[in-house]
Order: structure tokens, then C-alpha cells, then sequence
């Protein structure tokens, strides 16, 4: 009996140690797929941002890594073509070019935006994105882009903003990026049932 419960104890340690290890390595597992930027064909901005995304597209379009960009995540019912929207302006006043600019207004999850930024790379003849977001959207954009692209030659880099807020290795310390990981964890589960 005194074998029992002491292996049901050290399972129990085992057990909470390793759930303790995962959580606090969650901010690690939804940020790690960024990578640094290449020269590409397009810039994809992602919608859902303040500010940082277009300011870093901008940055990587002054740069010089690739001549298009792609701000998606804008509502197709409050946007108008002669009345640039604020992600347009803002990316505008950072040096960008009107003309240099496309607007996707179709795309309101993730998954569109893969799908539809693929569709007009076919079109387009465009062979590599950069795809720009926030730090723990890294996980879900890679697993997204990956069935977006498979089985054509099409290529993407994920590049990933870098706000005061976020630190992967404290993320837990912070409630904006303890809210992301949380929300980004049960994204993740939910694309996993649904789209891979």
C-alpha cells in the first residue's frame, strides 16, 4: 500500500511539473516560427492590428524586400477605393505608395487570408510572401500558410512585429500577451479540427 502511494505521488509531481514546464513554455511554442525577413515578391500585412503591423510592413516595403503589399482584414462594407482607410494612410505616410498597395476585403479569418493572398500570388504570378503579424500568431500562421501553399511552388517568411508587450519567455507576466497565448492556444485547437 505504501508502494502505491508513493509511485501515485511521484506520478502526481511528474505530472504537475511537466504541466507547469508547458505552460510557462507556451509563449516559446506560439512565437517560435519567425524568421527574418527575405527579399519576396508581396508584403502581407494582417489585419487585427493597432499599428504595428502596418508600421512593420512599411519598414520591410523601405527596406526594399519586395515592391507589393497586401493589407488584408479590412471590412469589405466600410471600405471604399477613393477613401483610403486608416491602415492605408498610415502605410501611405510611412512611404509606401498608393499604387504599391492592394486591399484584400475578403479575408476575415486567418484561414481566407492564406487562402486568398495564394489565389491572387497565382494571379499575379508572385512566387514568395512576407507574411507580417504579431509575435504569438507565429504558430497558427505557420500551420495556416503551409496548407494555404502546399502542393504549389508558392513560398512565405513569417516576420513577426515587436511590441513592448510582448516577451515569450514572461508572457504570462503581461495580460495583453497572456490574453493573445490563451486566445491563441484555443485558435490553434480549433484550426486543427477544422482546417488541417
Amino acid at each position: 500500500m505504501k508502494l502505491f502511494f508513493k509511485l501515485t505521488f511521484i506520478l502526481l509531481l511528474l505530472v504537475s511539473v511537466t504541466a507547469t514546464i508547458f505552460f510557462f513554455s507556451l509563449g516559446i511554442l506560439v512565437s517560435q516560427n519567425a524568421e527574418n525577413p527575405e527579399k519576396s515578391d508581396v508584403i502581407i500585412v494582417l489585419g487585427g492590428d493597432n499599428g504595428l503591423r502596418v508600421r512593420k510592413g512599411a519598414e520591410l516595403y523601405n527596406g526594399g524586400y519586395a515592391s507589393h503589399v497586401i493589407l488584408t482584414g479590412i471590412d469589405e462594407r466600410f471600405y471604399h477605393s477613393g477613401h483610403p482607410n486608416w491602415r492605408e494612410r498610415r502605410m501611405m505616410a510611412l512611404g509606401v505608395p498608393k499604387n504599391a498597395i492592394k486591399v484584400d476585403t475578403k479575408s476575415k479569418t486567418t484561414w481566407e487570408e492564406a487562402k486568398n493572398t495564394s489565389n491572387t500570388m497565382e494571379k499575379k504570378g508572385w512566387k514568395s510572401a512576407i507574411v507580417v503579424s504579431d509575435p504569438p500568431h507565429m504558430l497558427r500562421l505557420h500551420q495556416t500558410w503551409s496548407r494555404a501553399f502546399e502542393g504549389s511552388s508558392k513560398k512565405f517568411i513569417l516576420v513577426s512585429t515587436n511590441p513592448s508587450w510582448w516577451h515569450k519567455g514572461l508572457w504570462w507576466t503581461n495580460r495583453q500577451s497572456y490574453q493573445f497565448v490563451i486566445s491563441e492556444i484555443k485558435k490553434n485547437l480549433f484550426y486543427a479540427a477544422v482546417y488541417y
